[in-house]
């Protein structure tokens, strides 16, 4: 059943469709649906495009969540819609592309870290082979451990929930009390798995990059569009937070903690197989990270 994307309310249609319609593309003949709890419209998205589904989804708007988890892409048979599917593997190319391009500008820029001395000499097929195997099992390793964390503490937390809420008796009078919106706990695997992809969209942004030159000042790796991805990076965890928040109704410290443990999951993946490829810690996330913080204290020294 849909809901209301501003007070997460159930309602039985999002919009009505008249028959005698003169242009639907316009908008004539579709009326969309009120909600009964907060008198707005239920799902106002119906009526937009993607361009404003995605300014919305950088800008974090719990209402553009509700509408493509709930009412657009959600399904109870625990099956992934097909848009999910295309959408997962773009993301996955395009991770390719970031960490390939990351691991060559790291090898150019420092070659003592030994970034050159066993992936760099193979055919580039081999290495588009390597970095799609990495990714692809750094993003199996991260939706599998926040799937299990919150099949483990979610439904632990339901649980707790279910058995204080059956403790006061029903009142009398049905107006005064309504009925739980979006039950915690109930998302099925690929709901959340769902929720993670869309609300990965932000890794596009890294697209520019091939506009705009990937090095910073005089070489350094410091640079703002060579450590864009990073940023990026930091953008998308964000985002899960706020998506599984929204999903789970789990409250911020449990989808902070869940999207974390996946970030981790996957930073761990990506280390282990880059140590494999002989490649240096600079090039790898923790790289990312230790470099972000190396410019933060100098900005604060500098300051």
């Amino acid at each position: 059943m849909p809901i209301c994307i501003t007070c997460s309310t159930p309602v039985k249609d999002l919009y009505t469709v008249y028959s005698k319609a003169d242009d639907r593309t316009l908008g004539k003949g579709v009326r969309l649906t009120q909600c009964p709890n907060c008198k707005r419209f239920a799902d106002k998205y119906v009526e937009h495009d993607f361009v404003v589904l995605f300014i919305d989804l950088v800008l974090i708007k719990p209402q553009v969540y509700r509408h493509l988890l709930f009412n657009r892409l959600g399904r109870s048979d625990n099956k992934f819609d097909p848009s999910i599917l295309r959408l997962g593997i773009l993301l996955v190319l395009f991770d390719v592309y970031i960490t390939w391009a990351r691991i060559e500008k790291t090898s150019a820029i420092s070659p003592h870290n030994g970034a050159g001395s066993g992936l760099s000499g193979m055919p580039i097929l081999t290495q588009y082979i390597f970095f799609l195997t990495m990714n692809v099992m750094a993003t199996v390793a991260q939706h599998g451990i926040i799937r299990l964390l919150a099949r483990v503490f979610v439904t632990r937390h339901e649980l707790q929930g279910d058995s204080n809420t059956q403790q006061p008796a029903p009142s009398s009078s049905g107006n005064s009390t309504r009925p739980p919106t979006v039950a915690p706990g109930h998302a099925s695997p690929s709901a959340i798995s769902t929720a993670l992809l869309v609300s990965s969209c932000t890794k596009l942004f890294p697209i520019l990059l091939v506009i705009w030159p990937t090095e910073g000042k005089q070489g350094v790796s410091s640079g703002f569009a060579f450590r864009a991805t990073s940023y990026v990076g930091w953008a998308v965890l964000i985002n899960n937070i706020e998506a599984l928040l929204i999903l789970l109704n789990c409250g911020y410290v449990t989808a902070t903690g869940l999207a974390v443990s996946g970030m981790l999951a996957r930073w761990a993946v990506e280390g282990w197989a880059l140590s494999l490829a002989g490649l240096g810690r600079d090039a790898g996330p923790m790289g990312d990270l230790v470099a972000a913080l190396a410019v933060a204290g100098k900005w604060l020294v500098g300051r």
